[in-house]
């Protein structure tokens, strides 16, 4: 079964807890300790608790071996940071990516681009979360199809192309997700790239 199939999807697990303080926040951060549990997301006192399903982290990490391949083959200096945990208390907003990169200075305190899979609908407003953290650029898969939101002054503006890694070609990733299993994503990449 393609990893975009709608037959016998398995849909997310959410919670949405509403006046829930930063405090709150805080506090069932630390009791969940460095144990993978559920992704948060948290916008003004509103927490959301999010357990992906097997669809949800299939698509996840075809989309982020593309984006690493094509990485690799520019020989951009990057590293993965998976979910990792970004929040700013002043602003009132935190979140765990899908995936996430930090480009060319690995060293920066936030990530250049953010990957998100829209799984199930609703929940919180993740582009509002991730403008008032200052991420540069989000991608989200959503309805067999990718959509680059580019952070400028006035807000994210949704684009075409994407800013940070620019001639990225974005069919690959609907050809990756069509493919019947992650080897033969590798596979196909593989001799992809090969050709260049």
């Amino acid at each position: 079964m393609p990893a975009t199939s709608t037959t016998n999807a398995s849909p997310d697990e959410r919670v949405v807890m509403h006046d829930v303080s930063w405090d709150a926040f805080e506090s069932i951060l630390r009791e969940r300790g460095d144990v993978s549990g559920p992704r948060v997301t948290y916008l003004e006192g509103t927490l959301e608790l999010m357990s992906p399903s097997r669809d949800h982290e299939v698509i996840r990490k075809r989309f982020s071996v593309v984006v690493e391949a094509y990485l690799n083959q520019l020989k951009i200096v990057y590293e993965g940071a998976g979910a990792w945990l970004l929040k700013n208390a002043p602003k009132q907003a935190g979140l765990e990516p899908d995936e996430c990169y930090i480009l060319h200075d690995v060293s920066k305190p936030r990530p250049d681009l953010a990957l998100e899979v829209v799984w199930t609908s609703g929940g919180i407003d993740k582009l509002e979360v991730y403008r008032r953290l200052g991420v540069g650029e989000v991608w989200f898969w959503s309805d067999d199809e990718v959509t680059v939101h580019v952070l400028t002054g006035a807000g994210y503006e949704l684009r075409s192309a994407s800013a940070c890694l620019p001639g990225f070609d974005f069919s690959i990733v609907q050809e990756m997700m069509a493919l019947p299993s992650l080897s033969a994503v590798y596979l196909a990449l593989a001799e992809r790239l090969a050709r260049r």
